[in-house]
């Protein structure tokens, strides 16, 4: 059977907001079968925030969720290492409302999740199969989900500099090449923009340690960890952001120059698309197999900040 999936135990990181700068700790817990993914402000009284597109709060450069007045801030990385790894259901305790943004990527949280271990449930996991074309466009930005046997990425993007002209990734996404192909990349800006978005009280933990930063002729940090860097972490951010329709989805999605607003605004559009999708329990043909994938060597320390 291919069955539902939690942490093993319980572990914890500690790292800092990208956007408010503060201290954060973050704790992975177990959780039981259809419990889902669910976000706990453990200095707001354990209010709990379930990871779904129903609770979508503001989206200023990262994906937010909030919940009778309960938010939490940029969840986009670590859904995206939860559902690539396979995690149906786990409480994510935080002491503040921002998930720490570690080294900007994904891969501290696949560190933290393969040190915690991951534990077969009883309960058969459904997933999202997508039965006709879904799409949304807004300007020159669009994206769409086609009927897949597996759940598939094509992303591109394009930008006005010298190094990010253009760049475009396909990829099937399973827990093996997540972990080595995308989830090692970093998010990105540009240095031009870094004094608005502080001026506008954004990117206050932002450095170098934790993002990619482009001037006018090249990249400011030491080397890129992909030649493609920056469309990967585009595919780790709709890979995150899609996870908020609450299944695992079997899909090709095809975006261009989408952003979490319009990766967000698709994940509510797929549900109301109720004609145009099936509720199916998976087996091992239509998914990678359960079994954990090795750590890879680019896989950095939950401790990296």
């Amino acid at each position: 059977m291919d069955a539902q999936r939690t942490v093993r135990r319980h572990i914890s990181c500690v790292g800092i907001g990208l956007h408010s700068g503060n201290k954060v700790n973050l704790t992975l817990k177990p959780a039981p079968a259809d419990f889902g993914i669910r976000f706990r402000r453990t200095d707001l009284g354990d209010h709990e925030v379930p990871a779904t597109v129903h609770n979508l709060a503001g989206i200023q450069l990262a994906t937010g969720l909030s919940r009778n007045e309960v938010s939490v801030e940029t969840v986009e990385h670590l859904l995206a290492a939860l559902v690539s790894m396979g995690i149906d259901n786990v409480i994510v305790e935080l002491n503040s409302p921002e998930v720490p943004i570690m080294d900007g990527s994904a891969a501290p949280f696949i560190y933290l999740i393969h040190e915690a271990g991951v534990k077969r449930l009883t309960s058969p996991r459904k997933y999202l199969k997508i039965a006709r074309p879904i799409s949304i466009s807004r300007g020159d930005k669009r994206i769409a989900l086609y009927p897949s046997d597996h759940f598939k990425v094509t992303y591109s993007i394009s930008y006005d500099h010298p190094l990010l002209r253009h760049q475009s990734r396909t990829l099937r996404i399973t827990e093996e090449s997540f972990v080595e192909e995308i989830a090692p990349a970093r998010t990105f800006t540009f240095l031009k923009d870094v004094e608005m978005l502080r001026q506008n009280g954004l990117a206050l933990g932002g450095s170098l340690d934790n993002a990619i930063v482009l001037g006018e002729t090249g990249v400011l940090n030491n080397a890129l960890r992909f030649e493609d860097e920056f469309v990967r972490h585009k595919i780790l951010d709709a890979v995150g952001d899609l996870a908020l329709v609450g299944y695992p989805v079997i899909g090709h999605l095809v975006a261009h120059r989408a952003g979490h607003a319009l990766h967000t605004a698709f994940a509510a559009r797929i549900l109301e698309q109720v004609d145009a999708w099936k509720i199916v329990e998976g087996d091992e043909q239509t998914q990678a197999a359960a079994a954990p994938v090795a750590l890879p060597a680019k896989a950095v320390s939950p401790l990296a900040n």
